[in-house]
């Protein structure tokens, strides 16, 4: 299915629902509310502003959709919560229109301002949603009588995998799953499945299967002493950010960010990728746009004379680069001012400390004062970090983290931050174990993620630059 074109349905349909929402609410305006003011008929005849108008609201409409995910997942929606989603919406940009535009308008008595929102906002829902509900129930009567459907894996076998295909596949009503394959985990020559589709591989292929398969759907059936792997297949899992279901049985393994979803007579639980919702992500993803690019400006005099200071105490380069991992466990090079004289791990890696010897003096000033992060906006910018984020770190260390705290893995769910909870609350660490204690409050940032809480670590960290307590 081209999700694409189906997403552009939703578009070509909300940018018309707007322009014809407007067009008529403008006529109303001249018929009923200006008429009723002047005591004469008004012409409905469109200006200049009319024709800029037609263009800058429906496009209003679509950023506002755009940021409550609406065009994120084109297909598998629900009418039901389609419906509410479209009535917040329209009911929060109508006033947001009011404010801007409406209520400066010359009009007879207040009554004329509730009759005008109203308008609006009848006609901005309504011209909105029926068109929705037209394109939603033709593509959910696709999906349910098998024209339409998701490529599917399956991970797992033995009797619960053979269950819960049977259950997809033979039902009245079909779950829109086209299964392409299956990955038995229990690596037994023979399985109840070979006879209905083909084994692909193994886990460690996953990735590579759902690539050259297309696949758009995962499903999880494990026996219960597998559920041990849960947690590793998911890993491997979320890189691909496709839609992941497991059996009941393993919700106490998925306890936290997941939702019941139940496919015609088959209870599945679908794990979510979304640690925040659509509207903040999007929010925070901009925020991370827009202040890094101010803050690169503002800092560039700066950059400059801390870059001559560097060339000038001591040799090597001005701006460090090192190889850290990112999100999914993907690794990426940062951007840093250099802090430590040249070839300061010639001996290996190893991680600085308070009186450390190889920090330059400089660097001692600027890692107080956070300065030497300024190149991580460059990172920014390039999408390998966010603002805000826990610090990320090399695979030498994580492999000795992960040996005392497996639970670090949950961290390469989010992008790495230039700061974070922790580096507030904890600042940098000396050694493996102050990065095990400093692990704790990253974790409770992920699980508490919101745009606020990256706000108040924002302004803790400008709060710690300025008093220059930086560890």
């Amino acid at each position: 299915m081209n999700r694409k074109v189906q997403r552009l349905k939703y578009l070509i349909s909300d940018f018309l629902a707007g322009a014809a929402s407007w067009v008529l609410f403008y006529s109303f305006r001249k018929v009923f509310i200006e008429s009723s003011k002047f005591g004469y008929k008004i012409p409905v005849e469109p200006d200049k502003k009319f024709w800029i108008s037609l263009i800058l609201i429906p496009t209003f409409w679509l950023v506002m959709h755009f940021f409550s995910g609406y065009y994120k997942t084109p297909f598998r929606k629900s009418r039901l919560q389609e419906l509410g989603k479209t009535f917040l919406i329209s009911l929060f940009g109508t006033l947001i229109l009011f404010f801007v535009l409406i209520l400066d308008d010359t009009v007879k008595d207040f009554s004329s301002y509730y009759l005008s929102f109203g308008v609006l906002f009848t006609l901005q829902f309504f011209l909105t949603y029926i068109p929705r509900l037209i394109i939603t129930s033709r593509t959910n009567h696709k999906i349910h009588t098998g024209k339409l459907g998701f490529n599917t894996l399956l991970i797992g076998g033995n009797g619960k995998a053979l269950k819960i295909y049977t259950d997809l596949t033979e039902g009245k009503r079909s779950s829109g799953n086209k299964f392409i394959g299956y990955i038995n985990i229990n690596s037994n020559p023979t399985d109840p499945l070979d006879q209905f589709i083909p084994r692909l591989g193994k886990l460690d292929n996953v990735t590579e299967i759902i690539r050259e398969k297309k696949v758009e759907e995962v499903i999880i059936a494990m026996e219960t002493g597998d559920h041990k792997m849960i947690g590793q297949i998911i890993n491997k899992l979320k890189e691909t950010m496709i839609i992941i279901k497991a059996i009941p049985s393993t919700y106490e393994i998925l306890a936290g960010r997941v939702k019941m979803s139940s496919v015609y007579g088959t209870p599945l639980i679908e794990i979510s990728h979304e640690l925040i919702p659509v509207w903040q992500e999007t929010l925070k993803y901009f925020l991370d746009f827009f202040v890094s690019i101010l803050a690169l400006i503002i800092t560039l005099p700066l950059s400059i004379v801390l870059a001559v200071i560097i060339k000038l105490t001591s040799s090597g380069p001005v701006i460090f680069t090192q190889e850290r991992i990112g999100r999914y466990g993907k690794p990426f090079k940062l951007y840093k001012f250099r802090t430590m004289y040249k070839n300061a791990e010639e001996n290996g890696p190893s991680l600085s400390s308070e009186d450390d010897k190889r920090i330059t003096p400089i660097g001692t000033f600027m890692r107080k004062v956070r300065l030497d992060e300024i190149p991580n906006f460059v990172n920014v910018l390039l999408g390998e970090m966010s603002l805000v984020g826990p610090r990320p770190e090399r695979q030498f260390f994580i492999d000795q983290i992960m040996e005392k705290a497996p639970q670090y893995i949950h961290l390469q769910k989010v992008k790495p931050g230039i700061t974070s909870w922790g580096q507030v609350k904890y600042g940098y660490a000396a050694n493996v174990d102050e990065m095990v204690e400093r692990l704790t409050y990253d974790l409770i940032y992920i699980e508490n993620m919101s745009f606020y809480v990256d706000l108040k670590i924002l302004i803790h960290t400008v709060l710690t630059i300025i008093r220059g307590r930086g560890k």
